[in-house]
Parts: C-alpha cells; sequence; structure tokens
C-alpha cells in the first residue's frame, strides 16, 4: 500500500529494491529513521513485531494520531484552506509550539507537509491539492499501523534497546551533505558525528541491518570497512 504523506528522502521509487534485499529470517522489524515509511507501508504485514521511529516530534505525533484517533485528525482537516496565508500561520503556530491538542499539532504539521514544496516544509507549493483527497489514505494507514510501535527516539538510544539477533534494522538516514534539509520544524537536523555514531552503532548489534546511503567519499570512507567484514544479509 502507499504511504499516506511524502517526506523529504522518501523511498517511495525505491521501496521494492529495498524490501527485495530483506534477509529470509527475522520476526522484529525496525525503520529507524522513518519519515513517510514508504517501506514500512509496502513491506507485507506478517507476524513480525515492528517499530516506526523519527526523531522528528511532529511527525512521531502525527503517525501516533493516525494509529490512534484517526476521524479525529481528519475531522480537524476537514476545512483546511490551501492559502498562502494559512501556511505562513500554521509554520508559526508550529515553531512556537502553540496548538493546545496532539490532534491540532498533527493537523496543522499534516497541511504543512501537503501544501509545501517538495514537502519541505519551508515554503508554500502554490499547487491546487484538496486535502480531502487524503483521507482514504489515513483510514488505510491506521488499519495498517494499528500494531506498529511508534517512537520519536535517537537511533543511539532506540537501535540498542530493540535489538536482538532475531532483529531487522532498517536505516535511511539523512544523507552527507544533505543533512540542513532535515533542520527543520520539529527536529535539529545531524551532522557528520551522527553518522560516525550510526555506524558505531550497527557494528555494535546481534540483529541484521539494512543501510541506505548515498555514494559519498565520506560514507564510503567510514563504512568500507565495516562492510567488508560483515553483510546485512
Amino acid at each position: 500500500m502507499n504511504s499516506f504523506l511524502s517526506w523529504v528522502g522518501g523511498k517511495k521509487a525505491l521501496r521494492e529494491e529495498v524490501v527485495r534485499r530483506f534477509p529470509l529470517r527475522y520476526d522484529r522489524y525496525i525503520e529507524v529513521f522513518g519519515g513517510g515509511g514508504w517501506v514500512l507501508f509496502h513491506k507485507p504485514p506478517r507476524r513480525d513485531f515492528e517499530v516506526y521511529n523519527d526523531r522528528n516530534g511532529l511527525l512521531a505525533g502525527l503517525y501516533r494520531c493516525v494509529r490512534e484517533q484517526p476521524e479525529a485528525l481528519m475531522d480537524a482537516l476537514r476545512y483546511a484552506l490551501n492559502s498562502r496565508e494559512d501556511f505562513g500561520r500554521i509554520k508559526t503556530a508550529l515553531a512556537q509550539d502553540s496548538p493546545a491538542s496532539e490532534i491540532q499539532r498533527a493537523a496543522l504539521f499534516y497541511q504543512l507537509i501537503r501544501y509545501s514544496y517538495a514537502s519541505g516544509l519551508k515554503s508554500f507549493a502554490a499547487q491546487p491539492h484538496d486535502i480531502r483527497a487524503n483521507f482514504p489514505l489515513i483510514e488505510q494507514a491506521h488499519r495498517r499501523l494499528k500494531d506498529v510501535v511508534i517512537e520519536d527516539q535517537d537511533f543511539g538510544l532506540l537501535i540498542p534497546h530493540y535489538d536482538r539477533p532475531s532483529a531487522l534494522f532498517y536505516c535511511d538516514p539523512p544523507y552527507h551533505d544533505t543533512e540542513g534539509y532535515y533542520q527543520n520544524i520539529g527536529e535539529d537536523g545531524s551532522t557528520e558525528t551522527d553518522h560516525l555514531r550510526l555506524r558505531d552503532a550497527l557494528l555494535a548489534i546481534q540483529g541484521k541491518f539494512l543501510l541506505s546511503y548515498n555514494d559519498d567519499a565520506f560514507i564510503l570512507g567510514i563504512f568500507y570497512g565495516m562492510m567488508s567484514g560483515r553483510r546485512s544479509s
């Protein structure tokens, strides 16, 4: 099935290639940098324990509302206006953390994603879009997420917490030299130190991992020796 939202760096075009590389045997699946969740939603539901994580607390909160209160979320979105003025007010409200309830925050954040240019949250897209057309996707996502654990933890805490010999971690971190794209409402972005921390965290796991990255000299330099000594499947 499709994700209910688009997101910077989403794996919509590559989701089939990613899932094809999963190992045959695992009983817990952890999506460490969840974003738009394209791999999770494309992955066939099975009897494994599933975790969606994203460090952006607003994004994780939106997922929780879709899982727990989809009708209330859709009611809050029903009269949303696709306008530059409303877009500016939403950015200000979320930046100031002023919405009073979780549903209000989730509805405003969903509008910001849908009405921004390339889902980047920063500038108004000025494109026609009826947000009510997404309601069937929200309902489908609600059903898919009903047994998924939703977290908003730093990967350094999340990975050891869920690690088991039977675990599969899918990691699609912000790519090197693109970290600024993710420095936005709800998160602080990442640094080169975070790439090193991720490498060290994956070196220590008992389970398996699948890692998506850009073809970058820095990344190849820190991961090459690791990959030559250990394979993910």
